[in-house]
């Protein structure tokens, strides 16, 4: 018998390629696993910008979580691709990447939430060098960042950004809190995914469980 090769990741759309009449976000992150908010998020970055299309791209190591992922990049992309299904102007896919301003290049909007932001300035991501953290962030297309609850911003962090009107619900929502048993936070197609396991993932028991 001839064991068949696992499907190829989804090949990412050309960034700079307009979909339909508007320009093309990326919403970088770990999605493990993806919530109601980073929904809320992406589709508050959609109404701000007036993007044709927001994709959510996972790294394939992402920078500060080695080998802290409940799952592999693969199966959050598969999640992430369940959740496009039903809503076009959505997409997803994996990259190589792992600084945002690689991740960001060629597309129209970069969008994270305020503690990924404080991140992007934190020179300890560029060989503890202040130049470098600058050109990095001078290089990044327009900027869109969700508020969170505990990380506030300064202003010369906001300055150079836009902020997204996220409803004060979803400030308090994390994918780590879903983990720790707010499931009511886990987005329903991943909620399915996790049900359909054979073992727990994400804290949700397995189906027959």
């Amino acid at each position: 018998m001839i064991d068949t090769p696992p499907p190829p990741h989804p090949a990412p759309r050309p960034p700079t390629a307009r979909d339909g009449d508007g320009p093309v976000g990326v919403y970088p992150g770990s999605f493990d696993p993806p919530t109601i908010a980073h929904l809320a998020i992406a589709n508050a970055a959609r109404d701000h910008a007036r993007l044709a299309r927001v994709e959510l791209v996972i790294s394939q190591t992402a920078l500060g979580k080695e080998g802290q992922a409940a799952t592999t990049p693969e199966e959050r992309l598969e999640v992430l691709l369940a959740v496009a299904a039903t809503r076009p102007w959505l997409s997803a896919t994996i990259s190589e990447s792992r600084l945002v301003v690689d991740i960001a290049r060629g597309y129209d909007a970069v969008v994270m939430g305020a503690d990924k932001w404080a991140q992007v300035h934190d020179p300890a991501w560029y060989g503890g060098s202040p130049a470098a953290r600058d050109t990095a962030i001078a290089q990044l297309p327009r900027v869109l960042i969700a508020p969170r609850s505990g990380h506030p911003l300064s202003p010369s962090q906001v300055a150079p950004a836009e902020l997204l009107s996220i409803e004060s619900a979803h400030l308090e929502v994390s994918s780590t809190a879903v983990r720790a048993g707010r499931h009511d936070w886990l987005l329903p197609e991943a909620a399915a995914w996790a049900q359909r396991r054979s073992v727990p993932v994400w804290g949700v028991a397995a189906a027959g469980g």
